[in-house]
């Protein structure tokens, strides 16, 4: 089993320490897609995983879900990192859509609103409640709105294809965040498909964060970027950075870093390779 980089008290008085700061900008990886955003004393949490749900559910089964790298943190601790302004989820499996994990975070801070497809909500609300409704912020490709001082658009993202609802909204997003001081592109899962760059070209990305556990069909699963096109993606949409995620924590799911951080340098793309409970300030240097 690998440790975290940081987990539990330790990690929350990283992130502790962190929201004292006014100027810095920090990301930590929570594992698989999640992430901690922290500034200027307040936090974005996306897509987070931060329980064992899945490995509970597939016991027994033959398709197991091992963990490969301890829990970063309980999500009540998380949740009372202080105030949170969003939460995300890009789509309504299980690693991005966890009830275990949400529902303590959403308790823990009642200001903040859950970024969904607009196409999922009755999904969402059969998962976590209909009590939640109200906390609900329904997003579609190209679609953008508001959380405070962040503005948040959807893209449409390929898992393993484009798929959409009867209203013709998608089921399956990415999204691009815009901060004071940042623009981040979250792609929740997905592949390349023919809407992807020209979507997101017409951003000036500061940071990409992108699958890179490929697309496998042995796995029965549907599948990701791979470390290579993970890397020429953040290099055609000239991200500053790219961080790849979605590997090291299920042993039948995952994917070396190695791909990835080959093709970032054979580009000259900027990329910092994360380990879970590590966290970045986006002001400091990339790898390269």
């Amino acid at each position: 089993m690998i440790e975290p980089v940081l987990k539990d008290d330790a990690f929350l008085a990283d992130v502790a320490a962190a929201r004292q700061e006014t100027s810095a900008l920090h990301l930590w990886w929570l594992g698989q897609s999640g992430f901690l955003l922290v500034q200027n004393g307040r936090a974005v949490v996306l897509d987070p995983y931060l329980s064992d749900s899945l490995t509970h559910k597939y016991a027994g089964t033959d398709k197991p879900h091992v963990r490969m790298t301890e829990r970063v943190v309980e999500p009540a601790a998380l949740a009372g990192i202080g105030v949170i302004d969003l939460i995300t989820s890009s789509h309504k499996h299980t690693d991005h859509l966890d009830r275990e994990t949400l529902l303590p975070l959403l308790a823990g801070n009642p200001q903040a609103p859950l970024a969904i497809p607009a196409a999922n909500r009755e999904f969402v609300l059969e998962r976590l409640g209909r009590n939640h409704a109200d906390r609900l912020l329904e997003l579609d490709d190209q679609i953008s709105v508001r959380a405070g001082a962040i503005e948040i658009t959807g893209i449409a993202a390929a898992h393993p294809t484009v798929e959409r609802d009867t209203a013709g909204r998608c089921r399956f997003l990415g999204y691009v965040l815009h901060c004071p001081g940042l623009s981040l592109y979250h792609s929740g899962d997905t592949l390349w498909h023919d809407g992807l760059l020209p979507s997101l070209q017409r951003f000036s990305l500061d940071v990409a964060l992108l699958p890179i556990n490929g697309d496998r069909p042995e796995r029965r699963v549907a599948g990701n970027l791979d470390g290579r096109q993970a890397a020429q993606l953040a290099h055609a949409i000239g991200a500053r950075c790219v961080i790849p995620c979605h590997f090291d924590l299920f042993e039948f799911n995952t994917a070396s870093p190695d791909e990835f951080v080959a093709e970032c340098r054979r580009l000259g793309q900027p990329y910092r390779l994360l380990r879970h409970g590590e966290s970045w300030d986006f002001n400091k240097a990339s790898e390269l």
